[in-house]
């Protein structure tokens, strides 16, 4: 009887180590987090759902806009600093793009955001914050702005555009064929003029203005509507060669337009200039623009980056670009450099 009951005290003991290990093995210790989601679509109007916008090309975050109570007098700003910024904003002579301008009015929004101020270069907040980004960038923390200081700032915004990286390789990105393109519609056209993308950029630009006109800065009919998208290669070649005219600050002989990503919106004018108009003026009155001080702060959240010699154009990321050819290969007419005597 003692020996039943001993093997049925051992049977009992095993199968409760057998339960517990099962219970050990198949207990679930944890769930993965779902991957972080990068961006998400606006609500849109209706019964649709928003669908999750993940860009296959890395668009920078937007920085955060100035805090309501940001102290624009306050911060810990090297001497001198604040007053050296506010003449500098209209007086200093550089070249940053290759051809001499004076003052950097033109990319103080730019600045801003990039060092995360939403206060004027002239304050001393503004010098403070720019020592900082300085001092944790390797560079002098002087709280000046400055050629050098521009530099590396510049390089940035130049490889967040796809479209640069792919250059630098020495690859012009193909285009896609003119059956895959969408027109923009008649509203959204500045001047008329017919407008074709790809139906993804077009659609991100489409909820990127409707944000824009929530938010109040769009003022005028024609703010935001787009003057260039698409422009077929060959057409673009052969106005190179015609007017001379792709030497590559303005107009290149592999042109961001021929991806169908790539737009050019109206941003605003100065009186007597174009919206396209490189002229100093022209770009100092955009970058005065309330359209352009939002675009700079928001336009990252729908996939869009800047070329910041020209405030108007900007490329949407979240498509890939697709396979190209060596730049070497296009034709070449009309990208000789100019003799200096005809600048």
């Amino acid at each position: 009887m003692k020996l039943l009951r001993r093997l049925a005290w051992i049977f009992g003991l095993l199968l409760m180590a057998t339960v517990a290990f099962v219970v050990w093995v198949m207990w679930p210790v944890g769930v993965a987090p779902e991957p972080a989601k990068l961006f998400t679509d606006l609500p849109r109007t209706g019964a649709e759902a928003p669908r999750q916008y993940i860009p296959s090309i890395d668009p920078p975050a937007a920085p955060p806009s100035a805090q309501a109570d940001e102290d624009c007098a306050a911060g810990q700003a090297p001497s001198g600093a604040a007053d050296a910024n506010a003449s500098a904003l209209t007086a200093l002579i550089w070249s940053p793009f290759g051809r001499p301008e004076v003052g950097w009015e033109i990319y103080a929004p730019r600045v801003a955001v990039e060092i995360h101020t939403g206060c004027a270069p002239s304050t001393p907040r503004f010098a403070a914050a720019l020592a900082v980004w300085q001092r944790t960038h390797g560079l002098p923390p002087s709280g000046r702005l400055d050629a050098i200081t521009f530099q590396p700032m510049l390089t940035g915004w130049h490889r967040a555009r796809p479209f640069v990286r792919i250059n630098a390789k020495g690859i012009c990105p193909g285009a896609p064929p003119l059956e895959t393109l969408e027109t923009a519609r008649p509203e959204e056209s500045y001047g008329g003029k017919v407008i074709q993308l790809r139906p993804s950029a077009l659609d991100a630009y489409r909820r990127m203005v409707a944000e824009a006109k929530a938010a109040g800065v769009i003022r005028r009919p024609e703010a935001l509507t787009l003057f260039s998208g698409f422009r077929e290669p060959d057409a673009d070649a052969a106005r190179c060669a015609r007017d001379n005219n792709c030497q590559g600050l303005v107009r290149t002989i592999c042109s961001a337009h021929r991806t169908g990503l790539a737009m050019d919106l109206y941003i605003a004018a100065a009186p007597g200039f174009g919206p396209d108009s490189a002229a100093d003026d022209n770009r100092r009155a955009m970058a005065r623009s309330s359209v352009f001080q939002w675009m700079i702060v928001n336009a990252g959240r729908f996939g869009f980056v800047n070329y910041p010699y020209e405030p108007w154009h900007w490329e949407w990321t979240g498509e890939a670009l697709l396979p190209g050819v060596p730049i070497s290969s296009l034709p070449q007419a009309g990208s000789e450099p100019l003799e200096p005597a005809a600048r």
